[in-house]
Order: C-alpha cells, then structure tokens, then sequence
C-alpha cells in the first residue's frame, strides 16, 4: 500500500487551517502532519518533518509565503510547495511561480481543486487553477509584442520588498529606517539593490512600478 501523502499547512488564519485540516485528513492517503502561523514557521516545520507537500497562504506576518517558499525550495528541492490564494492576477501568479511554487489553488476553489491539486504536486507534476494556463500564455505573447522586462519582483528578498514598498509610498531612508528597525545606510545600500534588479532608474519609476503591480492596493 501507497505511503500516506504527509502535508504541512501555513496560514495566519485558525479558522482556515482548521477547515483545510479537516478536508485534507478525510481523504485517504493524506494527513496533515503540521500546522504553522506564518512563514518562519513554516520553515521550521519544513526542516523538522519533512513533509511531501506544503499548502502555504501567501499574505502573512513575519515571512509572507512567497519568501518562504523560495526558503523552503532552495533548503529542500523534494518539498513541494502549493500556494493557496484569494488573488487570481497574473502579478500574484507569475511571482509565485518564480519563487518554485509547484502550484496556485484559488481558496474559492478549495472544495474541489485542493486534494487533486495536492496529488499532482506531490508527484512532481504542476498545478494551476482553469484560467491560469490562458492567463501565462497571453501575458508571454504581450511581452514579446511589447518587449517588456520579466517580473522580477520575485527575485526581491522579502526585506527588499518590504523597503520598496515604503520608498514608494513617500518615506524617507531615514523613516524607512525607524519602521523596519534598520540603520538609513542600510535601507539606501537596499533601495539601490532594488533599482538594480528591478531595472529602475530613479524613485518615480519605482513608483511606478508598484503600483502597476498592486503593490501599495493594502495601503489604498
């Protein structure tokens, strides 16, 4: 008989675990083995059981869970991550994929796409919900039409995305500074990263950037 599929589930919601847990545990060959709050603790988990499948919640305290995954894929290349979302747009799908997401499940669509969508991944294969596949495909034709960059914002550390974020809302490096607890050296050595990969040059295309990418939609 087939090894039971061992699943860890991150998310900042109780309730959601416990709802994911409960449909997860009732299906044979699966078990959820762990249960963790956010990112880092996801990690943890990650380390110490060695689990086939880890369902991860993107939007989350301490570590969101595109920076985890890419933690968790570089540490464990035989963990697979599925990320599990409100968001159905192309800037959340193309990053998650990009940090090594095995696969993207709607939590609209959880009642009848996560277990076979836990299924695929697990076995090394990918899964993305109806309208995914079209949604890659017609963003690939639009950059070779337009000559547009790639989506670099996954190649952010989550650090580098959180100072993004406040230089483009009108902080200064020294206010920046104060907010996430860093030297202002520090936060300009990391806007300058950023200009660099993102292939910015100056603060009002970083501006722009973000917000063509919903970046700042939470603070709106």
């Amino acid at each position: 008989m087939n090894e039971s599929i061992r699943v860890i589930l991150v998310d900042d919601h109780p309730v959601v675990r416990l709802g994911l847990s409960a449909l997860i545990d009732s299906e044979p060959g699966m078990t959820v083995v762990g249960q963790g709050n956010n990112g880092l603790e996801g990690l943890a988990l990650v380390e110490s059981l060695k689990p086939d499948v880890v369902v991860m919640d993107i939007s989350m305290p301490e570590m969101d869970g595109m920076e985890a995954t890419r933690r968790i894929r570089a540490g464990n290349p035989g963990v697979h991550v599925l990320i599990l979302t409100v968001h159905a747009q192309e800037r959340y799908l193309f990053p998650v994929l990009k940090a090594g997401a095995a696969g993207y499940v709607l939590k609209s669509t959880v009642d009848t796409e996560l277990l076979d969508a836990i299924r695929t991944v697990a076995k090394g294969g990918a899964f993305l919900y109806p309208g995914a596949a079209r949604m890659l495909l017609e963003d690939y034709v639009h950059r070779l039409e337009s000559g547009a960059p790639n989506e670099d914002y996954a190649s952010l550390s989550d650090r580098e995305q959180e100072v993004l974020k406040l230089i483009a809302l009108g902080h200064t490096a020294n206010e920046a500074a104060d907010q996430l607890a860093l030297s202002p050296k520090t936060v300009e050595t990391y806007r300058m990263r950023i200009m660099q990969k993102l292939k910015l040059g100056n603060r009002a295309d970083l501006v722009k950037y973000a917000l063509a990418r919903g970046l700042l939609d939470e603070y709106t």
